[in-house]
């Protein structure tokens, strides 16, 4: 069975499949290290001057960093950071909103077992990645969280009625030359609902809209504003006018330090669409781990992979906004699981930026378990659970460890391995778990998170209706 030996001490990772595994910095970072190096000279060592490569014809690329690791500007305090706790019941709240919009009856939060909040490792494998934008004339840079299921691109603005905090000052549009207030009679505000799901209030002259994320428990994420339209720019280059975006003067959510959202997903209002007169309805990214950084490029030719391999990504009529993927199967230690198609099938699964741990039909993950505890006997101690996350393990006394090799299987004769430091979810030593879990209802939709896309170039071709993956797009 194809495995990956994880030495824990300093994040070697030596391979005992098919070609050699580079080092990973993330077991290092996830287990504490030595604790004897700062956040900033440990963002000197790995965040070196990163340049943004720009076909200025065709296409602008933006930098794309971990909220939480050294390399990120807008959170160097580390205190303030969200636990493992808190992260775990972000994205359970995240997945219970999802998989309601699609028409889920039995979604819900589930965070069995501890509600202790244990105090997060240094590098937090939160699944939150930003860029950073320049808006209004002059501009001003905008740090926005990435967001494939969102449509429309927000950010706090002044006066705030409401506003969390952000390290950079926030957005002020009496301040800029460009913007401009959309009123209640344009059509881009007739747009606002199926972007945002949201009746539009047009009780006063200018389009107002309100987005929410709503769970039963901590980390329900709102904004309500204006809608306006303002200068956007990508690159020196590339500055799209009449930007029509959210003006957020009453909003809450754990955004950590970001000024907004940056939405990404099919809508007419996304981003991707309200660009695609210069890039066409084309971008990638690649999401790195917490310790290096990435890109998100809008238009072609933004990958740094030689193979990129496309599944089918059709427009689903129940959400036209999201991005569905055609998962058929699932390798574990090079092996197929036995679970027929129909069971991903059944209940579909999209792609998405804002989910961290990937969510599999209950029958699907119930293999991807057994099979994985088959292969890790004698491989630590297991240690209970933590919130969802079932399959736990104490390694304090352990200096490398042998886990199986897991890849996903994808329609068009497609796999895509999972970064071998992806497959387990680090807080310490004492408390590594398998970085999957199951839904609740065979019909609930299977999300592929972050974890398991990171450091793969993946490339939405919207309107071929197709996405395509592959390996070794960044660190």
């Amino acid at each position: 069975m194809e495995g990956v030996r994880v030495r824990l001490g300093f994040g070697e990772v030596e391979s005992d499949g098919e070609g050699p595994v580079a080092v990973e910095d993330r077991v290092e970072a996830g287990v504490g290290g030595s604790g004897a190096t700062t956040d900033e000279e440990l963002g000197a060592l790995w965040c070196g001057a990163t340049e943004v490569f720009v076909d200025q014809s065709r296409r602008g690329s933006l930098k794309v960093v971990h909220q939480h690791g050294p390399c990120s500007h807008i959170n160097q305090d580390q205190a303030s950071a969200p636990t493992m706790t808190q992260i775990l019941s972000h994205d359970q709240s995240r997945v219970a909103s999802i998989q309601r919009r699609l028409g889920s009856k039995k979604a819900r939060n589930r965070t069995r077992g501890s509600r202790a909040t244990l105090q997060a490792n240094p590098f937090r494998q939160d699944g939150k990645f930003y860029v950073t934008v320049g808006l209004g004339t002059p501009k001003k840079d905008l740090s926005l969280i990435l967001d494939t299921c969102s449509s429309l691109t927000w950010t706090q603005c002044e006066p705030c009625t409401k506003c969390f905090y952000q390290r950079e000052p926030i957005f002020n549009p009496s301040e800029s030359k460009s913007y401009r207030n959309i009123t209640c009679n344009a059509p881009q505000c007739s747009q606002l609902t199926s972007a945002t799901r949201v009746s539009t209030d047009c009780s006063s002259a200018t389009c107002t809209y309100g987005i929410q994320h709503r769970g039963d428990i901590e980390g329900d994420s709102s904004s309500v504003g204006s809608l306006g339209y303002e200068e956007l720019t990508i690159t020196p280059s590339d500055i799209f006018p009449n930007f029509i975006f959210g003006c957020g003067r009453n909003n809450q959510g754990p955004f950590y330090s970001a000024a907004g959202l940056l939405g990404l997903s099919r809508d007419p209002l996304s981003a991707v669409s309200q660009t695609a007169s210069k890039y066409g309805t084309y971008f990638s990214y690649c999401l790195p781990t917490p310790t290096g950084t990435g890109s998100l490029t809008f238009g072609k030719g933004g990958t740094t992979s030689k193979n990129i391999k496309f599944t089918p990504s059709p427009v689903n009529p129940k959400a036209p906004s999201f991005y569905f993927v055609d998962l058929i199967g699932i390798k574990v230690g090079g092996r197929r699981l036995p679970v027929s198609e129909s069971v991903f099938k059944t209940s579909g699964t999209i792609i998405d930026t804002g989910t961290v741990i990937t969510r599999l039909p209950s029958a699907a993950y119930a293999a991807l378990r057994t099979s994985f505890l088959e292969s890790t006997k004698g491989s630590g101690f297991r240690n209970g659970e933590f919130s969802f996350l079932d399959t736990c393990y104490d390694y304090n006394m352990f200096d490398a460890v042998k886990i199986p090799t897991i890849s996903f299987l994808f329609g068009g004769n497609i796999e895509v391995p999972v970064s071998e430091v992806g497959i387990l979810y680090f807080h310490n030593l004492a408390k590594v778990c398998l970085a999957f879990a199951g839904n609740t209802d065979a019909s609930d939709v299977s999300i592929l998170g972050s974890l398991h896309q990171e450091t793969l170039d993946v490339v939405y071709d919207i309107k071929g209706e197709q996405i395509g993956f592959g390996t070794g797009g960044c660190s």
